[in-house]
């Protein structure tokens, strides 16, 4: 339509606003009836102050829905820091042992083997001494990294505290955990684990764990084995 000749803008553009508020209050109006009805309340009952009383209660609802998944991303946030190693990305000993007897629990009903390495730093006192405790961090975090670096997703790294770590290998039974833990031992001994540090070497013990195993008694027994190969090696 035009008005002396020019297109009547203003119209054209009131008839869509009208058509689309229409429209929202028709879509908002069948949403608050299926709510009434899901919440036991007949059509007839459905009253303007009905409808604007549910759409309220409603509202409250969605807006406790979403602080709940806030607040729940919230903790999932603080559990995740609070199994973390303060200093390296690893699982500190709280949540290792946690993570040791649920992968026990599915290697058990599964039915493949599971076993624990424990390893600890020779001549990391001597170089903490010497070069100072950032050096000192320093070096475990690079520990930590070859760690990492060479264990399947599926298996478990831990920092147990100090220059002790452990680490969970999946599908591994006794001699398999052997030469695996032989090879991370290699890896971590290959060089220094920071520029100016003199090498590390690495004592290490072997548990397979069994079915109904406690998760602390395997960690011990693995700690046990360790300190055997570390004594053997200075008596060598």
């Amino acid at each position: 339509m035009k008005i002396g000749g020019l297109r009547s803008e203003p119209v054209a553009a009131n008839r869509r606003r009208a058509a689309v508020s229409s429209g929202a209050a028709a879509v908002a109006a069948a949403r608050a009836a299926d709510r009434a009805t899901f919440l036991g309340v007949s059509r007839a009952e459905m009253t303007p102050a009905v409808r604007a009383a549910i759409e309220s209660l409603l509202g409250e609802l969605d807006e406790l829905r979403a602080e709940v998944a806030r607040l729940k991303a919230r903790l999932d946030e603080a559990e995740g820091l609070a199994d973390r190693d303060a200093l390296t990305p690893l699982l500190n000993r709280r949540a290792f042992v946690r993570e040791l007897g649920r992968a026990r629990t599915f290697a058990r009903r599964h039915g493949f083997p599971l076993s624990l390495v424990y390893f600890d730093l020779d001549g990391f006192k001597a170089l903490n001494d010497r070069l100072g405790h950032a050096a000192g961090d320093a070096a475990l975090q690079a520990v930590a990294g070859r760690l990492t670096g060479r264990v399947r997703e599926t298996d478990i790294v831990g920092r147990m505290g100090g220059d002790e770590f452990a680490v969970v290998l999946m599908s591994a039974d006794q001699a398999t955990a052997e030469a695996r833990a032989a090879e991370l031992a290699r890896a971590i001994e290959a060089e220094p684990p920071i520029p100016s540090a003199p090498l590390l070497r690495v004592s290490y013990g072997v548990r397979e764990v069994a079915g109904e195993a406690d998760p602390e008694a395997v960690i011990a027994e693995a700690d046990a084995a360790m300190f055997a190969a570390k004594r053997q090696r200075k008596a060598g």
